[in-house]
């Protein structure tokens, strides 16, 4: 580690409230025990009131009540962190490495009490991620700098309705972490308008010579979610959607991402939703059909003839395609 490093270490040892020797320091930190003199002799010329103590339980002490800086954490903000980090590893952060040193310095400024009980904290929660996500993190980080620097990059980007991937310069704005995904808010050039790009189907960046301005008061998050779920400007026009069922499937609809949008009214029986007509026959029936017989739609009644069709669709579907070439229409 650096001299501030090891100078902010026996800084937390020193704080813990115990009396430390120069030798426990020095096993501590793997240095030097002549360096560990240094480093104390330049923390008390800077100020820190070391109290050193000689003779047989000699050692080094801090004057009581000297700091109480948000520097120094307690145990349920050191949890707190490493917690959040365990998140953000498991989500695919782009600073993975960097994340690493910070808890590995969290964790050796830690006194022993302290470290005992922040392996009890982490033991008792693990973050399952999505099996199989390629790791993002070179793009991400790449997408992090266009941000910071406000600098174009140029992205060869793979829409899910085309074929080819489409090259493009983008000015980024944002980067938004929703539903297991990354996405990228940006401007477009090609299409000059701001867009939302997922990150996963970035398959290649290169940085360029372009800078921009960044909008003043801009939100990537407030952009994407207005995006995904559109403000309703005629609210007289929306029909309500009844739903009944279990109650285990009604609590997991009132939470969807979308449908709880819009959600109105629960009862231990049904749950009620307004949302345009439109929507009604065009999205939500393929957001009811996985649900099976945990539910039942009680109105409108158009939906459940919507629900019919796209069953038979379905069933039409696998029961007279070919599959035996591998493609799917």
């Amino acid at each position: 580690m650096s001299k501030i490093d090891n100078m902010m270490a026996i800084l937390w040892m020193l704080n813990s409230g115990r009396k430390i020797t120069a030798k426990q320091i020095s096993e501590k930190l793997e240095i030097n025990i002549r360096t560990v003199y240094r480093y104390i002799d330049a923390l008390s010329a800077s100020g820190v009131p070391i109290i050193s103590d000689t003779g047989h339980n000699g050692g080094y002490t801090l004057l009581n009540n000297f700091i109480e800086s948000p520097l120094l954490f307690d145990v349920d903000e050191q949890t707190a962190l490493l917690h959040a980090a365990v998140f953000a590893k498991e989500a695919g952060y782009f600073l993975g490495e960097a994340l690493n040193r910070a808890t590995s310095k969290l964790k050796m400024y830690s006194n022993q009490e302290q470290e005992r009980m922040i392996k009890q904290h982490l033991e008792g929660l693990e973050v399952i991620s999505p099996i199989g996500k390629s790791s993002m993190e070179p793009i991400l980080k790449k997408l992090e700098q266009g941000i910071v620097n406000e600098s174009s990059v140029e992205i060869e980007y793979h829409t899910s309705r085309e074929e080819q991937p489409k090259r493009r310069i983008v000015d980024p704005y944002g980067i938004v972490y929703w539903n297991n995904n990354w996405y990228v808010i940006a401007f477009c050039h090609l299409r000059n308008e701001i867009r939302s790009f997922r990150v996963g189907r970035i398959i290649s960046i290169i940085q360029t010579e372009g800078t921009f301005s960044r909008p003043k008061f801009f939100s990537a998050g407030e952009f994407f979610m207005k995006n995904l779920l559109p403000e309703v400007e005629d609210k007289q026009g929306l029909m309500p959607l009844v739903v009944g069922g279990k109650t285990s499937a009604l609590d997991n609809l009132c939470q969807h991402w979308f449908l709880g949008h819009h959600f109105k009214e629960r009862t231990s029986k049904k749950v009620i939703f307004l949302l345009e007509e439109e929507a009604i026959h065009t999205y939500v029936p393929y957001l009811l059909l996985p649900y099976g017989k945990s539910i039942q739609v009680i109105e409108p009644i158009s939906l459940k003839q919507k629900l019919i069709e796209v069953l038979y669709e379905l069933i039409n579907y696998y029961k007279f395609e070919n599959f035996a070439d591998g493609r799917c229409q």
